[in-house]
């Protein structure tokens, strides 16, 4: 039945974003362009209402037809709301980010305590285990911010955060399939679904934008999978998502290590994300796009295989996905023009 739940959201998806654009339109929710922005042209934002409205669809179908359900469904999608009427009003009021930050903390506070969803232990890999206690509530708490915002961050090309977030998903509904996670694979499954009919109308050139409400959302829903395909295994088990969303996570870190460095405000907005380097480098917008789409999904097949390593190949892959993400962050600049440690040590060497 999951199935017919996929291709029903995908087409929910396709027909509510004509219908969401004309009101984003009506209400005034557009996106003009500015100094930062790429899009030369008023575009209607809103498309994040389409992803969530069709997801819903196909949920509640596929709880109508086979009574699905899990003890954390309600707390989720009741969450998953609130963070959507928290970007609904930032793309027509455009609210400053404490006030989305206040909708994003109780949205991950009803996951936790109203969904008993956090992280509670870790078994170390050479024995043990790491119990967190309270302090698993927190850091549960601090992870979706972080996620969610890590795909707002990267939402800057046509097409971008939904390519990025449907190759995230896809890779924990293929994750959570080897792990025997029905849940995950069906959430997971029927929001790829409802992104990719999105990407239709958001791939460029663009008709719409999702704007807050689907970066929002698909960054919420992204980080609560996760944990719920991981919470409580291994220490290797709890990296994967970490390496599947390998793209905005790398970004939004050396976003902060950049405007460190520059003496900015971690939270200062500014033209020298991934997209914005791989343009001034000279890629065209849509060879950007496909390009950020290859890493991720060069970090899902990483992760994938992650997944079945043994913990000594398990290191060797951390070890050489870092080495390669720092060389390329030195290579594009994504930290900073003079940010070259490692290429540096490489000359010393050579010399």
């Amino acid at each position: 039945m999951i199935y017919v739940s996929l291709i029903v959201a995908f087409l929910a998806s396709i027909l509510l974003t004509p219908l969401v654009k004309r009101l984003a339109i009506r209400i005034g929710a557009v996106d003009a362009p500015n100094y930062r922005k790429v899009h030369a042209r008023i575009m209607p934002r809103l498309g994040g209402l389409a992803i969530y409205g069709a997801f819903m669809i196909g949920i509640i179908l596929l709880k109508v037809v086979t009574d699905f359900q899990s003890d954390y469904l309600y707390a989720i999608l009741i969450a998953a709301s609130i963070i959507v009427l928290t970007g609904v009003i930032d793309d027509m009021r455009e609210i400053s980010a404490k006030a989305k930050l206040l909708g994003q903390i109780v949205a991950a506070c009803i996951v936790v305590f109203g969904g008993g969803i956090h992280i509670q232990e870790i078994n170390l890999p050479f024995g043990g285990e790491l119990t967190f206690g309270w302090l698993g509530i927190p850091l549960t708490i601090v992870w979706i911010i972080g996620i969610t915002n890590a795909i707002n961050l990267i939402d800057g090309l046509d097409g971008l955060a939904a390519g990025v977030s449907t190759i995230a998903l896809i890779t924990l509904a293929v994750t959570a399939m080897l792990l025997g996670n029905g849940i995950v694979i069906a959430m997971a499954a029927i929001l790829a679904a409802a992104t990719i009919g999105f990407l239709f109308f958001n791939f460029h050139p663009a008709k719409i934008f999702m704007g807050d409400t689907g970066a929002l959302f698909l960054g919420f829903m992204i980080s609560v999978l996760a944990l719920l395909g991981f919470k409580n295994v291994t220490v290797i088990a709890f990296v994967i998502p970490v390496i599947m969303l390998g793209v905005p996570i790398s970004d939004t870190f050396f976003a902060i290590v950049r405007r460190f460095r520059m003496k900015q405000k971690w939270s200062d907005p500014d033209k020298s994300h991934l997209h914005h380097r791989l343009l001034d480098l000279g890629f065209s917008h849509r060879q950007v796009v496909l390009l950020i789409y290859a890493m991720a999904g060069m970090f899902g097949l990483v992760s994938i295989i992650f997944s079945m390593s043994s913990v000594w190949g398990a290191i060797l892959i951390i070890t050489v996905l870092l080495v390669a993400i720092e060389l390329f962050v030195e290579i594009i600049g994504l930290a900073g023009k003079n940010y070259k440690p490692l290429l540096n040590l490489v000359r010393i060497f050579n010399k």
